[in-house]
């Protein structure tokens, strides 16, 4: 019994002393949490603070554009820079007292200070006197308004004459406050890199720690090393005022950019923009919670763009350029009254490269001679006969024709048209010697058979048997080549040409002979390519590779990117046939009685190729609106490659709008130059090489 008494008195106090422990051990927590909120609370609570944490991107350079020899065709040019990085939630009276003390250590350009609109003059007075203009407001209007509608009608009430004589010194705060407000929060926003003098950078920079977010920096502008030679190829990027587009706003913004960046928007800056833009410097901001910036930390360092290598010789495209402007020049001294723009492209045969294009443009309003040679590939015309390859081949390709099979060539008449002919009755002609003398009756009767009429010879005023699927058969065979199809270039946009609506026999014929649709210069670049490389069609390129940045300013960087040769088809044709149009094309250059013999024999090249002329309308607008045909002009055309038995240069030739029966001949002119010019520079190179 006594034991039993002792274990009863045990328990309560074991139950004591665990709740005496417990006491113990809540007093403790309570003290310590009075610690941490009444001694240690502030000092807590600002590192509380202190863990707002963002992360930012900050611009690079973009890359450099070299042309094949490495020579620099765009560079960077740097720039002494005035930024401006805003901490969250900053407030316009902040920005105003920035501007004021900046202008005692910087002044703005004239052009910004008459970019100042007359609403940015408005909040400028607006926040010098808040007091007096809010008083305009009456007591329903500040009842019932919002803060902005509010804002907005106080500006209204601003007078003309309030904004209209402001002093010099306001009028530098307002331009300075008009680019501060153009910063987004913690995004750097350049204020001035222009015409920055020493002392002003300077000072500035001695002053840092009295004007929050301002920094002294490098900047970049974009410099073209070869002025307008090819400018419209490399295309231009914007400017910081105008920053991301804003129709393309979403694409950017997803891809990391921000609103103020500078990005391509034409030419090759916007075709390659994702490797030309870099790598941004991520940098992680540490802030209050009021927005001010406490710390910065640079996460991942920036890497300028990477570098695009041409396929273009820059001293091959100026001479290009030169042969082509002498040429129009030269026309247009003849009296070619509807004479403007002289085309021309040269490429690689074998890999798509482009050595040079040109485009030379007469602005009939200012009288002066312009670059154009994005008119390559946007300008589309009639080609004439330089397509008849295509038209040969389709003709054997089908089994319309076959090879060395003739036809007597003499005009066709179909019933209710005039007649349809060559340049004069050529008699017996087979697929070669069509080509070497360009008959259009040969054609005509591969375009009838297409059409479904093997009529041959075609009676006189007959009505043709027609299914209009041969246009588009003619049309495939065509597009095989890339005639009215895209080439593929890595350009941001090139025509594919107009195709006409008429499915008629005689629309046939015409198609046939380079009379209907049209092309543009660098589809026939492409063209005459896929012929002289025996029926690859290859992609074009503007750009050979692609290098990483090198680690001095001069010099490559590794190799980044090549690109390859694309064939994009092979022609359906067999080899046996394309040699046949190959051997024409031979004989129209090299043959007494081609086409082409009188400019092209002498060479030592032994180049090959196509002559071409189509009939062709100019048309003018009246003062009303109406348009009205103005003159019967004629387009010529050329398109060859070099040398004939292993092709390593191909080029295609258009001048649109010639005055009839004037004697041109600068088709030939610029394409005999042009090649004359490609193989003399191989002959020096190869005689370097040697020594």
């Amino acid at each position: 019994m006594n034991q039993q008494k002792d274990k009863k008195s045990r328990i309560p106090l074991r139950l004591n002393i665990t709740f005496f422990v417990i006491f113990l051990l809540f007093a403790v927590l309570v003290i310590q949490l009075g610690v941490v909120q009444i001694l240690d609370g502030s000092s807590y609570q600002e590192e509380i603070d202190r863990t707002v944490q963002d992360i930012s991107k900050r611009p690079v350079p973009r890359g450099k554009i070299l042309d094949r020899n490495g020579n620099i065709v765009v560079d960077n040019e740097p720039l002494y820079s005035i930024t401006y990085t805003p901490p969250k939630r900053v407030q316009a009276e902040d920005k105003l007292k920035l501007a004021e003390k900046l202008t005692e250590y910087m002044t703005m350009d004239k052009k910004e200070i008459d970019k100042i609109r007359e609403r940015e003059r408005k909040e400028y007075f607006y926040l010098k006197n808040t007091e007096d203009v809010f008083a305009r407001l009456s007591d329903e209007e500040v009842e019932e308004l919002d803060d902005k509608e509010q804002y907005d009608l106080m500006l209204e009430r601003i007078k003309d004459d309030e904004i209209d004589d402001f002093t010099d010194e306001e009028l530098q705060v307002i331009a300075i406050k008009r680019q501060l407000d153009k910063a987004y929060a913690l995004t750097p926003e350049v204020i001035k890199n222009e015409n920055i003098s020493m002392d002003e950078y300077a000072k500035i920079a001695e002053n840092l720690s009295e004007l929050p977010g301002i920094n002294t920096s490098t900047d970049w502008e974009r410099q073209y090393k070869y002025k307008d030679t090819l400018r419209s190829i490399i295309g231009s990027i914007t400017s910081q005022d105008e920053g991301i587009p804003a129709e393309k706003e979403d694409y950017y913004l997803t891809r990391g950019y921000n609103r103020n960046d500078r990005v391509g928007k034409s030419g090759l800056e916007e075709q390659y923009e994702d490797l030309l833009r870099g790598r941004k410097e991520k940098v992680k901001y540490t802030t209050t919670k009021t927005g001010q910036i406490i710390g910065t930390e640079v996460m991942v360092p920036g890497e300028r763009g990477k570098d695009l290598v041409l396929s273009i010789d820059m001293d091959f495209q100026k001479k290009v350029d030169k042969i082509v402007l002498q040429e129009l020049k030269a026309a247009k001294s003849r009296g070619n009254t509807y004479l403007e723009d002289a085309l021309a492209v040269v490429m690689n045969p074998k890999t798509g490269e482009i050595l040079a294009l040109s485009g030379q443009h007469y602005n009939k309003e200012t009288g002066k001679y312009e670059n154009t040679p994005h008119k390559v590939l946007y300008d589309a015309h009639r080609p004439g006969s330089t397509v008849k390859g295509a038209t040969v081949l389709a003709g054997l390709d089908s089994g319309v024709f076959t090879p060395g099979q003739t036809i007597y060539d003499s005009p066709i008449v179909i019933k209710g048209t005039k007649p349809k002919g060559s340049y004069s009755v050529l008699g017996s002609v087979n697929d070669i010697s069509a080509l070497k003398r360009s008959s259009n009756v040969y054609m005509f009767y591969v375009a009838l058979r297409l059409g479904g009429d093997y009529r041959l010879p075609f009676p006189n005023g007959g009505s043709p048997t027609f299914n209009p699927e041969g246009m588009q058969t003619m049309r495939n065979y065509f597009q095989e080549f890339g005639l009215g199809v895209k080439t593929g270039i890595d350009f941001p946009f090139e025509s594919t040409g107009y195709v006409g609506p008429e499915l008629l026999p005689g629309k046939l014929m015409d198609l046939s002979i380079g009379q209907y649709d049209t092309y543009t210069t660098l589809q026939l670049g492409q063209y005459i390519s896929t012929i002289a490389n025996g029926g690859k069609r290859i992609q074009p390129s503007f750009v050979k590779e692609i290098r990483s940045p090198a680690e001095s300013s001069d010099g490559l960087g590794p190799v980044y990117k090549v690109n390859h040769t694309k064939i994009l088809n092979e022609l359906s044709m067999s080899q046996d046939n394309i040699k046949r149009v190959q051997d024409g094309f031979y004989k129209v250059f090299n043959e007494a009685g081609g086409t082409g013999h009188s400019s092209w024999a002498s060479t030592k090249y032994r180049a090959a190729g196509k002559t071409g002329t189509a009939e062709n309308e100019v048309f003018l607008q009246k003062d009303n609106g109406d348009f009205y045909k103005a003159a019967d002009t004629e387009n010529l055309s050329l398109a060859g490659y070099a040398p004939y038995d292993d092709p390593e240069v191909a080029f295609a030739v258009i001048i649109p709008n010639l005055s009839k029966s004037s004697g041109n001949n600068i088709n030939h002119n610029i394409g005999r130059r042009i090649l004359d010019t490609y193989f003399e520079g191989k002959e020096t190179e190869d005689k370097e090489d040697e020594e």
